[in-house]
């Protein structure tokens, strides 16, 4: 009979049900990736927060700013694979909340991994055809 302090598969204090790497990743997504805003970027336009680990853009989240209205639309979420389930999606629109306080967010994504992101940061999905009126392009 093995002893109850041992666990078979991985160590006594590996989390079961979490598969490896994903504390890593975790990690990785909080200490060493940073979220850079390009210069030259203004109010109303598309803009973009770029996601950095070591030099190298793992990811970006697009979206559109308007200052007169109070509104930002997120138009695109893309981050590499080897950063899914990390948390770094929800970092960085925690990060755009901050950033522009008193901003209503929405979206125009509908594909299966953003809508996931979008729901669990309360971002609602934008109503079909309406645009800020403030909005150029």
């Amino acid at each position: 009979m093995e002893h109850p302090a041992h666990h078979s598969g991985g160590g006594r204090h590996r989390l079961l049900g979490h598969r490896k790497g994903d504390w890593h990743r975790r990690l990785l997504a909080y200490s060493e990736v940073e979220l850079v805003h390009p210069d030259g970027q203004g109010v109303g336009d598309a803009q973009c927060l770029l996601l950095v680990h070591v030099r190298k853009v793992v990811g970006h989240v697009d979206f559109r700013l308007c200052a007169s209205c109070a509104e930002a639309v997120i138009t695109e979420v893309l981050i590499e694979k080897q950063f899914h389930r990390s948390g770094l999606g929800t970092r960085a629109l925690s990060h755009l909340r901050a950033r522009y306080p008193g901003v209503v967010w929405r979206t125009t994504l509908d594909r299966r991994g953003t809508r996931d992101l979008m729901r669990r940061m309360r971002v609602p999905r934008q109503a079909e055809g309406s645009r800020c009126s403030h909005a150029n392009g």
